[in-house]
């Protein structure tokens, strides 16, 4: 018989208790706290996510029809529906988001040195993005969108080469993306590819002052003069490189200094994209390049909100909406981790499914996986789940 962990604990102890407490004593988590802990709660959330429960009342059904075995998850005894909810709604959902910082940074140190992106640079690669999640106003009165419904929005830098974030904030879903470009650091010599909502000439100056580089597309009615025009290259789909200078009162002050203008035919879509650059020394083709990678943040916000419970909520409160998010992102990111500790083969996808149901398997991980035969799911033919591959 084996005598081995459950492969839930067998993931949990990727995560380390200290670095936990320090972050719930930082916030004052268990002030009074006797039985239900912080690090009990978070157990218990993380089980629910990894095990794809539909609400605190299923992962509590499924708690308590295991409960002879809960005391070696470290969860200890069965809970009440009512204490975990309890816990989401008043312990600072601040405790999981430092945490899941923790581990992004170990993430990150781990997935360092990445470099499956086709580009002729070592550059570091990063895409800005943000994701509306919908919820219902009668419920999330705090989370204003519009008059008929509530909604908030996932903000996210995401490192192109490890599809490992740098930068989360959520929000109410009525703050426009582009101000969150205030709030970010932008490193040296790196590379940030945005969408055209997120055209703002001031705040693409500032990544210019601070010595990055964006690729950004351009919107359809902008103005501007060309001061220069280099060779195009219509074989390769280049139809314009140029370097020109923004038009109008407003656009010319806040950017006021020459930019790069590309226009690029996407053959495979059959669509002409515009791209503007304040990187003048790279090919036109290696900046077309590096735009199409900015998919790899859509497929970040697709697989998370295709394989983890950010979608719909099991609390009402903003602190139990975020304690929910911020849970589900560590969760994503321990499976990333334990993807590259253990150094297997399968998508995050694959992983997922075949971690939801050997939860209270006793087989180490690494031989589970290599046991483990691809199967041929509808979900494994599309490019959104292959995030790792």
């Amino acid at each position: 018989m084996n005598q081995g962990a459950y492969l839930f604990s067998q993931l949990i102890s990727i995560v380390s208790p200290t670095s936990f407490k320090t972050c719930v004593k930082r916030y004052n988590g268990d002030y009074k706290t006797k039985h239900f802990t912080c690090w009990r709660q978070y157990l218990c959330m993380v089980f629910g996510q990894l095990t794809h429960r539909e609400s605190l009342s299923d992962t509590i059904l499924c708690l308590k029809a295991n409960e002879n075995k809960l005391y070696h998850l470290g969860i200890g005894e069965a809970i009440a529906k009512s204490t975990l909810s309890t816990a989401n709604e008043n312990r600072d959902w601040r405790i999981f988001a430092d945490f899941a910082w923790v581990l992004i940074k170990e993430a990150q140190s781990l997935y360092a040195g990445e470099k499956d992106l086709e580009l002729s640079i070592d550059n570091p690669v990063f895409a800005i993005d943000a994701s509306t999640i919908d919820m219902c106003l009668s419920l999330f009165q705090w989370a204003n969108f519009r008059t008929t419904k509530a909604g908030i929005k996932l903000h996210v830098q995401l490192d192109l080469r490890s599809a490992i974030p740098e930068f989360i904030q959520i929000t109410p879903a009525a703050i426009h993306e582009v101000n969150i470009l205030d709030t970010i650091s932008y490193q040296i010599d790196s590379f940030y590819i945005l969408d055209r909502g997120y055209i703002d000439y001031e705040r693409l100056y500032r990544i210019q002052t601070s010595k990055a580089f964006f690729v950004i597309r351009a919107k359809e009615n902008m103005h501007f003069k060309c001061v220069k025009s280099n060779k195009k290259n219509t074989t390769l789909g280049i139809l314009a490189d140029q370097l020109i200078k923004v038009q109008g009162h407003y656009a010319s002050k806040n950017y006021p200094i020459k930019i790069r203008r590309i226009k690029f035919y996407d053959v495979e879509h059959k669509r002409v994209l515009v791209f503007l650059t304040n990187n003048l020394e790279l090919q036109a083709t290696e900046i077309a390049k590096l735009y199409k990678h900015r998919w790899k943040i859509e497929l970040f916000f697709k697989w998370i909100k295709q394989n983890l419970k950010i979608k719909t909520f099991w609390g009402t409160s903003e602190n139990a909406v975020k304690v929910q998010i911020w849970i589900a992102i560590s969760v994503y990111i321990i499976v990333a981790i334990a993807k590259k500790r253990f150094n297997l083969k399968q998508s995050l996808y694959e992983m997922l499914q075949v971690i939801s149901i050997s939860v209270f398997d006793k087989v180490p991980i690494n031989e589970l996986f290599s046991n483990t035969i691809q199967q041929n799911f509808k979900e494994l033919n599309r490019n959104q789940l292959n995030i790792f591959e």
